[in-house]
């Protein structure tokens, strides 16, 4: 099977991850330990780097939804298959995204996580399709903006195909 196009290269890639970490690192100066929550399964090469390269202490859990399963479209319902396992009440959590489109995940995301009382939620992605947008949520760390095209790599996937390429892959996936 041939590698999809890059999109993004790995050293594009890099260099982003360390200027998002530094941010996030002065953004949460001097509040303590805080929680980098996951979204399994597409955010764990992204969550892995950015975790190293921030300089504030962090705990990391992980969540889990599912809203495409193995079609190339999102069913539009979010269900959650894996809550946060750790106790968030009172602390300062940052969600970590691969990808956000519609805003349909990570607005259901924020609702299930703000029912943990945490003391804030902020969020963070790898990648934004602004013009896929159909739900308003705010974002606070985007790594790359990009259009309405298919990706792969970098943790994202197609039938769980290509997830583990160090860049960012397009693709015309045949459903």
């Amino acid at each position: 099977m041939d590698k999809p196009p890059v999109l993004i290269s790995e050293q594009a890639i890099q260099k982003r991850v360390a200027e998002l970490a530094e941010q996030v690192s002065s953004d949460y100066a001097n509040k303590g330990d805080i929680v980098l929550i996951g979204v399994l399964k597409g955010s764990f090469i992204f969550l892995a780097d950015l975790s190293r390269k921030l300089t504030i202490p962090r705990t990391i859990e992980f969540i889990a939804v599912s809203s495409y399963g193995s079609s190339s479209t999102s069913s539009g319902a979010v269900r959650l298959v894996m809550d946060v396992r750790g106790n968030i009440e009172n602390r300062h959590v940052l969600i970590i995204e691969d990808i956000v489109d519609t805003g349909r995940t990570l607005n259901y995301l924020i609702g299930i996580l703000e029912s943990h009382r945490p003391a804030s939620i902020r969020t963070c992605t790898l990648l934004h399709k602004a013009e896929a947008a159909e739900v308003d949520v705010d974002i606070d760390y985007i790594g790359f903006g990009i259009g309405d095209e298919w990706v792969v790599g970098y943790g994202l996937d197609f039938a769980e195909r290509d997830r583990t390429l160090p860049y960012i892959g397009t693709i015309t996936p045949d459903d």
